[in-house]
This record gives structure tokens, sequence and C-alpha cells, in this order.
């Protein structure tokens, strides 16, 4: 891509496959795990919000952790996404990594200092919401391995 009619058209085709899904493009190219055009989003004029929620009060970085992003969480932590914030069900990104199998994506976010002591609506923790017991393992051995202490 080069040039600024390449990144306009980029950046208006994403806008117009989200009008009908109410997700800003940033929520999209989350979800996709588009780096390019996140990054284009974000370094526009005015660049997008990491802090708009989707109709389930997602945000986009909800999304990239859905999905097993780690660069896409990195990426939106730099441009001043909130690390914690809670969907209408009480999920936080921690919660949706977790959920998914995603521990790459869990320590990256406990790394940076994700509360792993919330609880959902169903007053469940990100940990309580593991899928398995390796992937709740993975993710206590790397923590330790980090130093991150994940005891109440």
């Amino acid at each position: 891509m080069s040039g600024n009619s390449d990144r306009s058209r980029l950046i208006l085709i994403a806008l117009l496959l989200l009008l009908t899904r109410r997700k800003t493009a940033l929520h999209f190219v989350a979800s996709k795990k588009n780096m390019d055009v996140a990054r284009l989003l974000l370094e526009s004029n005015p660049p997008a919000s990491t802090r708009v929620r989707d109709r389930r009060g997602q945000y986009p970085i909800h999304r990239a952790a859905a999905v097993g992003s780690v660069p896409m969480v990195k990426l939106l932590l730099q441009n001043r996404s909130p690390l914690n914030p809670t969907d209408i069900e009480g999920y936080t990104p921690l919660h949706h990594a977790v959920a998914e199998g995603h521990g790459d994506v869990a320590i990256a976010l406990l790394k940076e200092g994700a509360d792993f002591t919330l609880k959902n609506a169903e007053d469940k923790s990100a940990l309580d919401l593991a899928p398995d017991k390796e992937v709740l393992s993975y993710i206590m051995r790397d923590a330790e391995r980090e130093g991150i202490e994940l005891s109440p």
C-alpha cells in the first residue's frame, strides 16, 4: 500500500463494511487481526479512538483479546485503550482471552497490569473461564515465569 489514495480507500472500505454492524472500523479490524488497517486508522487525522464501545459494550481490545492477537492488543494499549474495561456481560479483555484459550494474550494483558480478580456478571474471574486445565496451567506457569503473582 502506498499513497494517500490507497490509505483513504482502505479506510473507506473498512468503514462501509461496518456501518450496518454497529461496530467501529477499529472493532472490525481488531477482530480480523488486520494490523495494517489498524495502524492506518490509528494514524489517520483524526485518529480512530480505542475508547469507543460497540453495541455489546466492548472496546476494540475486547475483540483483539477474543481472537488471540497479542500484536493487536499491544497496539491498542499503546494507543490509549483501557486495560480493564468490562462489556455488558462483565467480561474484561482478560476474560475473553482466557475463555477463548488464548494464554499468550492473557499473559500479555497480565504483564500490562490487567486485573485478574475482576468478576463478570456470573461472578467468575478470568481464570475461572479457562476452557481446560492445559490453558490454565500455561497461564499460571508463564505468569510465574514473568514474576506475575496470581493469588488474590
